[in-house]
């Protein structure tokens, strides 16, 4: 196991130094999106509207964050199932994303899809705070009409994740 510190976007070379087990302390622009929000973002790919945000390298966060408090700049924030965006995951990994964040396995077809192009993080759950901590910057980009699932953009810094599943095939949820 290593420490990487990353910069998001992340390009496929960063991706493919990445292994199952590793520690990553990720800085720079991420997105929160949720499962409303794909299924938006998908339909209008498949129309082809241009997407609110750039594809390539693209970093989803699986998060839907609370509101704020006065004077933070964001409220906890911490990750929800990953499994719940699997049937829109593959798509994404084919138009650019490079990296998920989120908690919990995924399936056959997401690990199939990420070979040789994605890395899944895992962000400890229940820690919604100590994430949120890491937000420098948050903005609604798009959806807003979908409350706490809108598409934001984050600006992170040193934001503690896992690497559970990388580009080569191995997962930590498939060991032991």
């Amino acid at each position: 196991m290593s420490l990487y510190t990353l910069n998001a976007p992340l390009d496929r070379e960063a991706v493919m130094l990445l292994r199952a087990g590793d520690f990553v302390r990720l800085s720079g622009v991420i997105y929160t999106l949720r499962d409303a929000g794909h299924a938006r973002l998908l339909a209008m790919l498949s129309c082809g509207e241009k997407p609110p945000i750039p594809l390539e390298g693209l970093c989803i966060y699986y998060a839907g964050p609370c509101p704020s408090a006065p004077g933070e700049v964001i409220g906890p924030c911490g990750p929800t199932s990953s499994s719940r965006m699997d049937r829109f995951t593959p798509a994404l990994i084919e138009a650019g994303m490079t990296a998920m964040i989120g908690k919990g396995k995924r399936s056959e077809q997401v690990y199939a899809a990420m070979r040789g192009r994605c890395v899944y993080f895992a962000a400890p759950g229940g820690a919604g705070i100590l994430m949120a901590s890491h937000v420098r910057n948050c903005e609604t980009v798009a959806f807003e009409d979908l409350g706490t699932e809108a598409l934001r953009r984050l600006l992170v810094e040193d934001m503690p994740l896992i690497v559970a599943a990388d580009a080569y095939g191995n997962n930590l949820y498939t060991y032991g």
